[in-house]
């Protein structure tokens, strides 16, 4: 039987430290190097900023960044979700009040809120079916829809296209004769497609979503006095308040490496005349 030489156990005991202890760093650098692999951000994002998020954004990433998660639907929607503690690190908004909502629940970094796009409203119908109108105080909506046609929409009661739409109808004092004709969409994406569709030989959306709207005109453009501003605010939100990629995304959007991106589907800029 080969007798127990403690000094050799000892001197194992220290060679397996040696060697643990040269190993370590590349143990604990695996976990670090997938640590350090850049966290997408999740980007709420009004409907009616689809197309030119998703230019932006793959624009962000060949700078290097991680591609944005990006979820689009009417504002009223996402802010409600976001009030209801979905995981959203910056919000887009088509309208100033659905910001002001969740500033006033406290869900904003306020210092961080700005309003850098802006849009117009406008009257679309199918390509060839009826001629250019001027929108103005006088001019018949009711009359353009005939007997059964309706006119499509955001619902004002929650979607900004609809309220901007509201406004301007109201303006032209024909909101309560028409108001019973409105199709009412879940937001302006669907609107557009309604009429795209013939379900409604009109509607009330953007300028940004008619010219990406198929076999769709703008037949009228309705006078800036007739509703508020269509402005995007766009903010941090206070769950992402530590989040340096947020931060960095969110002046990326609102900066001048986007501004291109956002004239070219467009948007104007914040002091642009629309």
């Amino acid at each position: 039987m080969e007798k127990y030489n403690a000094a050799e156990d000892i001197r194992g005991i220290c060679m397996r430290r040696r060697l643990l202890a040269l190993a370590m760093p590349g143990l604990l650098a695996a976990p670090l190097a997938a640590g350090a692999q850049e966290a997408p951000v999740t980007v709420f994002a009004a409907a009616s900023l689809t197309d030119a998020l998703r230019a932006i954004a793959r624009k962000w990433q060949n700078r290097g960044h991680a591609a944005p998660r990006l979820s689009f639907a009417a504002s009223s929607a996402l802010a409600r979700q976001i009030e209801q503690g979905a995981p959203a690190d910056l919000f887009l908004s088509a309208d100033e009040p659905w910001m002001d909502y969740l500033q006033e629940r406290g869900l904003l970094v306020n210092a961080t809120r700005v309003s850098p796009l802006g849009n117009a409203l406008v009257l679309v119908a199918p390509a060839g079916a009826a001629p250019a109108v001027t929108l103005t105080r006088g001019t018949d909506l009711l009359g353009l829809l005939g007997t059964n046609g309706r006119l499509a929409t955001g619902d004002p009661a929650h979607v900004p296209v609809g309220r901007y739409a509201q406004a301007a109808l109201t303006w032209m004092g024909q909101w309560d004769a028409i108001a019973p004709r409105l199709a009412r969409a879940d937001n302006v994406r669907s609107a557009l497609l309604l009429v795209e569709r013939g379900e409604a030989p009109y509607g009330i959306v953007y300028a940004t979503d008619a010219a990406a709207g198929t076999g769709l005109r703008v037949i009228g453009a309705f006078p800036a006095e007739s509703h508020a501003p269509v402005t995007y605010p766009f903010a941090l939100l206070r769950r992402a308040e530590g989040n340096a990629r947020a931060r960095g995304l969110l002046a990326f959007l609102s900066g001048p490496e986007a501004a291109p991106l956002w004239r070219r589907f467009g948007f104007t800029l914040r002091g642009e005349s629309q």
